[in-house]
């Protein structure tokens, strides 16, 4: 089974990755992207060492970015290996899905060829996937478009825990290489426009020289690229499409001269767009294609005018992000929920429920009426006293614009109709012994079969999740005392039958502890309350009467 801090490291890993992702997007040069995408691995990626090599147009690799020791990066920057010495190398070792890795049992035939290697020695690994000074690891970049146009070589060595990197740390070097390729390109793409657009303000004759090489780039851009309507009753009206556009539109560019970005985009993005600067505005939404559907793109905006005193023009670049998302879905949803059962984990458990807390004092209460007079703001602003004469910051974090929805816990002495966030802390009878029968495979089946049937059994709002091992906490809101001890009822009676595990049938019961939650408690306490009243609740039943439910 996953072990329980492992999605807090995948988080970290993702933020860390995020923002090395997100740093190469701000370089203003491709020499600064390049420079940013070696400091990327070492400072993203957990390696000492991490270098640039990019092809040159004779169809070389030249070293063009080195990170992480200054005497290296004097030694072999601007060097230059031969094409076909790198693609020996490609072609050596193990392939891990898109990376090349290159163990130093095989890599020692390499040291003496032409590319530029920087290693020190070492001792002999002491286990299976320890690091090797001479172990080598590349990550191979191609041009984006979906062909194999290679466009460089990330290379990398010493990890700073001195492992081989697992299938986590694979995955997210493959990304960084995908998304450094992009940026890249865009980088070139960014410059070739950046020259186009000076030259189009020269005198007349430069601009007409200039012409023809802005048209070849607009054309044909690998990325959608578009022309709209600045200022006036038609602004953002679509002008002209490339192709790329086009195909990545699923329309015509005469149909889409009838459209602008707002009326392609989607409802819930038009927000972003009306908010983006149309001086160099950038923003990533989703643009309604022919099918019905959306496509996540990057859309990023420049001015163009057309003459000295002409009309203006909006020159888009449109990028296709709709992997790239898909990546960051699939990774928050990994770092967010358990591998096994798909149930949110402990993290996301906490989560939730530290977004319905605050730190304000369960033991202080208003009335009906008081609460309105906050939520409309009913204080005397000159002296800092509320209208019924308690002062106004009497209580920290609640103030007359604090819209915070507090939460407290029903009565459990007498049912006084009071609702709260109930807490069902669930455990399971009888797991470990088949564990300890059947295996972990069994074992693992029935959390899974739990799983399932709690999450049948609850509404639609309300959270299941895996704290780990055999332990569940449900969070329902909107419960009574009366109505929690019917959904523990529920819940347990839901367990009880038997579960199919390879052909036989094995039992589980359960035993379930209903906290509350309430506003100035902390997560923690929350469910430590719960785990409490649920050992109180299985030390109160007989062995047997737990194994049965």
């Amino acid at each position: 089974m996953e072990a329980e801090s492992e999605p807090y490291v995948r988080l970290a890993t993702m933020r860390q990755l995020h923002q090395a992702v997100a740093d190469l997007n701000t370089a203003r040069s491709l020499a600064d992207t390049l420079q940013s995408v070696a400091d990327g691995i070492v400072a993203g990626l957990g390696y000492e060492l991490g270098c640039v090599n990019l092809v040159r147009p004779d169809g070389d690799l030249v070293v063009a970015a080195f990170a992480g020791n200054p005497a290296a990066e004097s030694l072999i920057t601007g060097r230059v290996g031969s094409r076909e010495s790198w693609e020996r190398r490609l072609s050596m070792g193990e392939a891990w899905d898109g990376l090349r890795f290159i163990p130093h049992t095989e890599g020692w035939v390499l040291l003496d060829d032409d590319v530029p290697q920087w290693h020190t020695e070492g001792p002999e690994p002491r286990f299976e996937d320890e690091w090797h000074p001479l172990d080598r690891l590349y990550a191979p970049m191609y041009a984006s478009g979906g062909g194999l146009d290679l466009l460089g070589v990330l290379s990398v060595d010493r990890p700073r825990n001195g492992r081989r990197p697992g299938a986590w740390g694979r995955e997210a070097l493959q990304m960084y290489a995908s998304q450094a390729a992009i940026a890249i390109s865009n980088a070139r793409l960014r410059a070739n426009m950046q020259r186009a657009l000076v030259r189009l303000e020269r005198e007349q004759q430069a601009l007409r020289a200039s012409e023809e090489s802005f048209r070849q780039a607009f054309e044909y851009a690998p990325s959608g690229m578009a022309i709209a309507e600045m200022g006036g009753d038609q602004h953002g009206r679509l002008l002209r499409t490339n192709d790329a556009l086009c195909r990545l539109l699923g329309r015509p560019a005469s149909v889409l001269r009838r459209y602008s970005f707002a009326d392609l985009v989607h409802p819930e993005d038009i927000g972003t767009l009306l908010r983006t600067s149309a001086e160099g505005g950038r923003a990533e939404l989703r643009l309604g294609r022919r099918d019905g559907t959306y496509l996540w793109v990057s859309l990023r905006n420049s001015v163009v005018a057309d003459t000295t005193d002409g009309p203006r023009f909006l020159l888009t670049h449109v990028e296709d992000i709709e992997e790239r998302k898909r990546n960051e879905l699939h990774l928050a949803h990994r770092a967010s929920h358990d591998a096994l059962t798909g149930l949110p984990n402990s993290a996301e458990l906490r989560s939730r429920l530290g977004a319905r807390l605050c730190e304000r004092p369960h033991s202080v209460t208003s009335s009906a009426i008081e609460a309105l007079d906050a939520a409309y703001g009913d204080v005397d602003a000159s002296h800092g006293y509320r209208a019924d004469g308690y002062e106004a910051d009497a209580v920290p974090g609640v103030g007359p614009y604090d819209h915070h929805v507090h939460i407290v816990a029903p009565d459990a002495e007498r049912d006084d109709g009071t609702k709260g966030l109930a807490v069902l802390f669930c455990d399971l009878d009888g797991f470990k012994s088949i564990n300890d029968r059947f295996g972990h495979h069994a074992g693992d089946a029935v959390l899974i079969e739990v799983a399932r049937r709690l999450t049948t059994c609850v509404r639609d709002g309300d959270t299941v999740a895996r704290l780990g091992g055999d332990e569940f906490v449900v969070l329902a809101d909107g419960l009574g005392a009366a109505d929690a001890a019917d959904l523990a009822v529920r819940l347990r009676n839901a367990i009880i039958p038997p579960i199919r595990v390879d052909g036989r049938a094995v039992r589980v019961g359960a035993s379930f502890g209903i906290g509350w939650a309430e506003c100035g408690m902390t997560e923690e306490e929350v469910l430590h309350s719960a785990d409490q009243r649920m050992y109180v609740e299985k030390r109160s039943r007989s062995k047997v009467h737990r194994r049965a439910g």
